[in-house]
């Protein structure tokens, strides 16, 4: 391996190894053997770091395989729900811990990438090309919702890349969906006013740097679970492939509040909660509402309150500070002559 005793210019540039990946059956068997004779030959150990990985269990939670008869082709599910929701089973998996068997999670995946596919369309659809992506100067950011959504996304890839440094790749995918979700759940629902130009120009300069720069930055992050549906993507509106791309670099957001988003879509979802108990649509306006939160989270609502409104068809939204979680009252809704659907 690497050379040893064929290609000597070889084994010097590769040997010590950075990386053996093993399972932990072999820990006391290949490992030791190898860290042993490497020892004896080379004086040295044999690689950088070891990854272990665990097993593959089946639905009775035990390991999978070829002697026990219980493991399942690989075609089969690859057909049914595609590579890149197999791969997000697999990588959803932690070093060192066996593994479940799971349909469920690659239904998850295979969700997760369609996702993905149509919340690209719409950020491209919207005009967002690769000139649209932020690098140096950040003053076409005019709102603060549209820092905040960067400055939490920069917070993601300082955290994933830690994570990808320590071999934890499973956290840096449990970051990056979490992510990913409140980007479509709550952003992209708060700012759809903006996007279509609603606010005015540089409000829509504003929110299209930001979903472009979002977008570049999540397929660059999803590509090592995701690897067809980024390049699909990054077909769309890039050049090359997404797979030579660099690594994303967190930008750094001057005034970017990193938690504004989480509250101001916590504030949008007790409104169209207002609105599913009173079954109606959820373009019914609301006349008027209350939102009462600690002084912190009401500065935060201020700031976004415009969005907000947009976003729940709003006349008035009153802020009031008080203690405790932040809560939703007194809504008021317009008549509505079509109920909402069961």
């Amino acid at each position: 391996m690497g050379g040893w005793s064929r290609d000597e210019d070889l084994f010097a540039k590769v040997y010590p190894f950075d990386l053996r990946p093993q399972g932990h059956d072999i820990i006391r068997t290949w490992l030791f053997s190898s860290v042993v004779r490497a020892d004896a030959l080379q004086d040295c150990a044999p690689w950088k770091h070891a990854a272990i990985s665990g097993w593959i269990l089946d639905p009775d939670r035990k390991k999978m395989s070829k002697s026990k008869g219980n493991v399942v082709v690989p075609t089969d599910v690859l057909n049914e729900y595609g590579s890149d929701a197999v791969r997000y089973w697999a990588a959803s998996a932690r070093l060192g811990a066996d593994t479940a068997y799971e349909i469920a999670q690659m239904k998850i995946g295979r969700r997760l990438a369609i996702k993905l596919l149509n919340a690209s369309k719409f950020v491209l659809n919207l005009g967002a090309t690769e000139n649209s992506v932020l690098s140096g100067d950040l003053s076409v950011l005019a709102n603060p919702l549209d820092r905040a959504l960067l400055a939490q996304l920069a917070e993601v890839v300082a955290q994933s890349t830690k994570a990808f440094d320590n071999y934890d790749y499973a956290r840096a995918l449990q970051l990056t969906e979490s992510f990913f979700w409140q980007f479509t759940d709550d952003y992209v629902e708060l700012i759809k006013d903006r996007a279509y130009g609603a606010a005015g120009e540089a409000e829509q300069a504003s929110v299209l740097a930001a979903l472009a720069t979002t977008l570049d930055t999540l397929l660059r992050l999803f590509a090592p679970f995701l690897p067809f549906a980024t390049e699909e993507v990054w077909s769309w509106w890039r050049t090359g492939s997404v797979h030579r791309a660099q690594w994303p670099a967190a930008l750094e957001i001057p005034g970017g509040d990193t938690t504004m988003l989480a509250t101001v879509g916590v504030a949008l979802s007790g409104v169209r909660k207002a609105k599913s108990e009173a079954k109606v649509k959820q373009r019914t306006e609301v006349l008027s509402a209350t939102i009462t939160a600690p002084e912190a989270l009401t500065a935060q609502l201020q700031a976004g309150l415009a969005d907000l409104k947009a976003a729940s068809n709003a006349r008035e939204i009153t802020l009031a500070v008080g203690d405790g979680d932040l809560t939703v009252t007194d809504v008021a809704l317009a008549p509505s002559d079509e109920p909402a659907k069961a």
